[in-house]
């Protein structure tokens, strides 16, 4: 529970009253600078290098490949990890089927988990293409905002909009016994502002842009801008200034998978900053997230890439042509599969396309699932678990 005593004279902020007596916390602007350990620096160079490992690896492969084959799992694995933190949960399998379909998945999860997903999903994809055409701000987050709560529970908590309530965190529907409450409504524009200032900073800023990047999330976090997905929300947000910054190429480093393992210490740590001002502790855990994360990747890249060949050579016996080998790719963008989706990528006859899925098949690359609606469907069971090894 969130008390007044527990913050110290160092706490990088507010506190005003709330709603019942409460106070919600009220963060300064991001520091410009900050005094680093050793410890920080050893973080920080470990990020550094394990960052430029991961570009420099996915610059060998070459755009196409990595665009074509290996994009999509790291999308994928991202949106369920950070929807995982928030409590919905949904399976590789249940979501690739969704994507596939078009429509609901069947299995033991609520469909509407599995649907929450994919809106995080679309949310990236549409994120990734708006970088080229407008700056992240706060107009940019709202229509991300907007597509990850469009249709699934939070719906009705005006999707895209700034919150006019005030809310608060992990609480069991009593803002009393809520463990941090973010600033009141009224608060909210100058806090945004001052977000935005921290995303595009003076040209003379010595804070290198990993740090920066740390002192952003706690800060969205804590302001938690939206009536509900602000943990998503915020996590969207970091691939996403990985690109706007030049620290990566395209989409490859998700770091909600480390933060889901490490709910916790994830959720302490920028807790703590608000209570002590201590910005080095949650600096160094985002740095290490960001290297582990990194290192990851790259060995996740290289098991996809391996597991491709593999595929290819049990094809060389398979008489194998070049919409063989299409299909094959197109696996690795999204792991599922029907014969009207095969028949319009390959541009063929539904027969001819079920004949190269029938291919597939006998080289144990893919494996039907149980019939939904009218069509028959399949999925690359292999391939998925070499792209969800954590799940």
């Amino acid at each position: 529970m969130m008390q007044a005593s527990d913050f110290t004279t160092k706490a990088p902020g507010k506190l005003v009253p709330a709603e019942r007596g409460a106070v919600a916390f009220v963060p300064d602007p991001a520091p410009e600078t900050l005094e680093v350990d050793a410890a920080a620096v050893r973080s920080l160079t470990t990020a550094e290098r394990e960052l430029g490992h991961l570009t420099g690896m996915l610059r060998a492969m070459g755009t196409d490949l990595y665009v074509h084959l290996l994009s999509r799992p790291f999308l994928r694995r991202e949106a369920i990890a950070s929807s995982r933190i928030e409590g919905t949960v949904t399976t590789p399998e249940q979501l690739v089927l969704l994507e596939v379909e078009g429509g609901d998945a069947t299995g033991s999860w609520p469909a509407s988990d599995t649907r929450e997903v994919l809106n995080y999903l679309d949310a990236l994809d549409h994120g990734f293409a708006r970088l080229s055409e407008l700056p992240v701000c706060v107009r940019f987050i709202k229509e991300l905002h907007a597509i990850l709560m469009r249709g699934v529970r939070g719906d009705e908590e005006r999707p895209g909009e700034i919150r006019t309530v005030q809310n608060f965190i992990r609480s069991t529907r009593d803002i009393c016994e809520a463990r941090l409450v973010p600033p009141p409504p009224g608060a909210l524009d100058a806090c945004l502002l001052a977000l935005e200032r921290t995303i595009h900073p003076e040209a003379d800023s010595t804070l290198p842009p990993l740090v920066r990047l740390a002192l952003i999330h706690y800060q969205f976090e804590t302001i938690h801008p939206f009536r509900d997905g602000n943990g998503r929300v915020g996590r969207l947000l970091i691939p996403l200034l990985l690109c706007a910054y030049e620290r990566l190429d395209g989409p490859s480093l998700y770091l909600s998978p480390y933060f889901e393992r490490r709910r916790s210490e994830y959720g302490d740590l920028m807790l703590w900053v608000s209570i002590t001002g201590d910005f080095l502790a949650w600096g160094r855990f985002f740095l290490d997230a960001i290297a582990e994360s990194a290192h990851a990747a790259r060995s996740r890249a290289q098991a996809l890439v391996s597991l491709r060949r593999d595929y290819r050579a049990r094809l060389s016996s398979a008489r194998s042509n070049a919409l063989l080998l299409k299909l094959v790719d197109a696996l690795f963008s999204l792991p599922a599969m029907t014969i009207g989706e095969a028949a319009k990528l390959l541009e063929v006859t539904p027969a001819a396309a079920a004949a190269n899925i029938r291919k597939l098949v006998d080289a144990h690359i893919l494996e039907e699932v149980a019939r939904r609606r009218s069509e028959q469907r399949y999925w690359a069971r292999e391939l998925i678990a070499a792209a969800y090894p954590d799940r």
